[in-house]
């Protein structure tokens, strides 16, 4: 009669597969997780909407308008005088400037016009208005 040892003399198969598929659902979802994490510095504001609602720019200085017609450059509140001052800082630094124009739905068009009005007669020609996609 043959007696058969206690201890399994097989060992455990290492199952590649599922863990190669796990490996790339986490990597899905950190990317994707990554990409609705984008920080912009400037002040939440109801933005209108466009069909073609990108922009791809190195140096964006956001300025932004909101309902009650105040200015902010980045997240900082300031008149259009202060606004004048930072664009002109920016443009001797002789880096490739874009500007972001951000406006709240309900914000004063005149508000919007003068702060247009002036990037034009400083000749910044690079001018984006953001909306949200549709």
């Amino acid at each position: 009669m043959q007696l058969r040892s206690l201890r399994t003399t097989n060992k455990p198969r290492l199952m590649i597969i599922p863990m190669i598929d796990i490996i790339f659902f986490l990597l899905v979802f950190f990317m994707m997780s990554m990409l609705s994490m984008v920080v912009q510095k400037s002040v939440p504001v109801n933005l209108p909407g466009a069909q073609t609602a990108k922009v791809d720019i190195q140096k964006k200085v956001p300025i932004t308008v909101t309902a009650d017609g105040s200015v902010f450059v980045n997240d900082t509140k300031t008149d259009i005088e202060g606004m004048i001052k930072y664009l002109q800082i920016e443009q001797v630094k002789g880096t490739d400037m874009t500007v972001v124009l951000r406006a709240d739905t309900a914000a004063q068009y005149g508000a919007f016009v003068q702060v247009l009005d002036t990037l034009k007669q400083m000749n910044i020609t690079k001018i984006a208005i953001a909306t949200e996609s549709k």
